[in-house]
């Protein structure tokens, strides 16, 4: 343990402290600023919240444009770089979100008088109760006036406005209810008058936020059958994702690749399926593979057998420094049967979670959960999500540029543990043509996540064809795509995320490919490096290797080309 910590501080002392640049102060900042401002303005759906944050977001592109740009470091100029990219971002975003709530705020321009209410509540300003119960009264007339207008108006013309419409409803609801809360039962004099007009109003506005919901002409499908309810962002916001995560490529020339990586996939696994007996009938040889399935109760050991192994094969041949604290804190924990609805195969981080069936499920659920978690597939996910994947890139994160955990970016998380399945297959560490066709499984998955995302993002598919492409295309089993369509679409995961694990592996690969067979770096050294650089579009972690990071920095690096 000693040397662990002695190796740690001797290298912040040779190769310079990757804490703090001279950007630190002012990223740390913003941050807390921005923490601040989002507790004080509760209401993320009002007038007041987004013109607070768009000058928050002006305010610190101003500061940065004053900064002393070329007298930083490169890690100083590089900080200077995320932080601009990172605060256009936001601006850009949260300018479409004002747009999109200024077509909808009409539904409650009865909100004046209660927005006073809890901006008031803030400070304690002890209200006239008399005053504030007549205001309740006379707004929750106004309420119901402007309901029965809305039953008369025209219907929203998708099913999206409709439910930002009620969500702007209930969180006005919230915050008001939010301010009553504070004065009840403290002011004997306010819960007096307000306990009847409170709870009058505020039913009034449950039962308006869930008319909006449904009020909506069906111009555009919720529900395609699938039960899926997720919300495409359309070709403007793909495009300006590409661009603030310096992907200099449309969606379409991205759309091109994912065929590409898929059809070199399907021959590779052709090649596995003749080796297995199978010939051609590559579906036969994935079906062969997927029922070598663990019996339930073994599974969990098997798991830690294949970390450990994974770790063995990348220490015994000096590939990357792995600390010892991050193989001492690694642990497991299983999911729930309910999880396994949206994420039907392993997550990962410090703790791998796995997935494997339990006695609440129908036999039918448990087959499909043994299937598509069996040993081949899964000796290829298993490092994916502990060392040198997420839980090395977690630890790295808090030990190194800690601040720069805000620029969070799905192409350095997830191109990073793509690249290492792609290492990995380059240095034959499946040991058989089962480990390859669980290894090609999941490198063509990765390949059909650009494809079905991406034509779902632009409207093109819905998520039952996503289901039949991910079952048809890929070999899944049902529930499974269904569980990642699901996960992809109704989860918390940004546009761009599915597409990031191949496209930014494959931008990690030609990074690896540019900096280490053109004799710049070793292997090694290419590792330790990236990893320690904490959340960077990689395309910038790129010109930071290379030394030259000028001001005026545009991405154009066309890795696929």
């Amino acid at each position: 343990m000693k040397k662990s910590i002695l190796s740690f501080l001797l290298g912040i002392i040779l190769t310079g402290s990757s804490l703090a640049t001279e950007l630190y102060p002012a990223i740390s900042s913003y941050q807390a600023d921005r923490g601040a401002l989002a507790r004080k303005y509760n209401n993320p759906l009002s007038d007041e919240y987004f013109q607070r944050f768009e000058k928050l977001f002006k305010d610190w592109l101003k500061a940065l444009e004053s900064m002393p740009y070329e007298s930083y470091s490169l890690d100083g100029k590089m900080d200077y770089q995320l932080f601009k990219n990172h605060l256009e971002k936001e601006l850009f975003f949260h300018q479409l979100a004002y747009e999109d709530f200024r077509q909808v705020s009409h539904v409650v321009d009865f909100k004046d008088d209660l927005e006073k209410f809890y901006q008031t509540r803030r400070m304690a300003v002890k209200p006239n109760a008399q005053e504030v119960a007549a205001m309740f009264t006379k707004t929750e007339k106004l309420i119901k006036a402007k309901w029965e207008s809305m039953k008369k108006a025209k219907a929203f013309d998708s099913w999206q406005k409709a439910d930002l419409a009620s969500q702007s409803v209930e969180a006005l609801r919230k915050s008001t209810e939010e301010a009553y809360n504070f004065y009840y039962d403290y002011d004997p004099e306010f819960t007096w008058w307000m306990k009847k007009p409170m709870e009058s109003m505020n039913e009034t506005l449950k039962a308006y936020a869930a008319f909006l919901k449904n009020h909506f002409e069906n111009t555009v499908v919720k529900d395609d059958g699938s039960g899926i309810i997720g919300k495409p962002v359309g070709k403007l916001a793909i495009e300006k994702e590409l661009a603030y995560n310096m992907i200099p490529y449309t969606a379409e020339e991205l759309l091109k690749e994912g065929e590409k990586q898929y059809a070199w996939c399907e021959a590779e696994m052709i090649k596995a399926s003749q080796e297995l007996g199978f010939g051609r009938d590559w579906k036969a040889a994935l079906e062969h593979v997927k029922n070598t399935y663990a019996p339930a109760g073994k599974w969990p050991q098997m798991v830690t057998e294949m970390a450990e192994e994974a770790i063995e094969f990348l220490e015994s041949r000096d590939l990357l420094t792995i600390p010892d604290m991050a193989k001492e804190t690694w642990r497991t924990t299983m999911m729930s049967a309910e999880r396994q609805k949206v994420s039907p195969f392993f997550l990962g981080g410090e703790t791998i979670i796995i997935s494997y069936p339990t006695s609440t499920m129908t036999h039918e659920e448990k087959m499909m959960s043994m299937r598509g978690n069996n040993p081949h597939f899964s000796r290829a996910t298993v490092q994916h999500e502990l060392i040198p994947g997420h839980h090395l890139q977690q630890f790295m994160n808090q030990r190194h540029f800690p601040h720069r955990r805000v620029f969070n970016t799905p192409f350095w998380v997830e191109g990073w543990t793509l690249y290492w399945e792609f290492n990995l297959w380059d240095k034959n560490f499946p040991r058989n043509a089962e480990d390859r066709v669980g290894m090609l499984f999941w490198r063509m998955h990765r390949a059909a996540r650009i494809v079905f995302s991406l034509n779902y993002h632009l409207g093109k598919w819905t998520p039952q064809q996503c289901i039949d492409f991910l079952v048809d295309r890929v070999g899944h089993e049902q529930a499974n795509a269904e569980a990642e369509v699901r996960r992809s679409f109704e989860g918390s995961y940004g546009p761009l995320y599915q597409l990031a694990y191949m496209i930014g592996g494959l931008q990690v690969y030609g990074l690896r490919k540019e900096m280490v067979e053109g004799g710049k770096m070793t292997e090694k050294e290419f590792h330790d490096f990236f990893i320690t650089q904490n959340y960077t579009p990689i395309e910038l972690l790129r010109a930071r290797m290379k030394g030259d990071i000028p001001k005026d920095f545009k991405s154009s690096w066309r890795f696929l080309d």
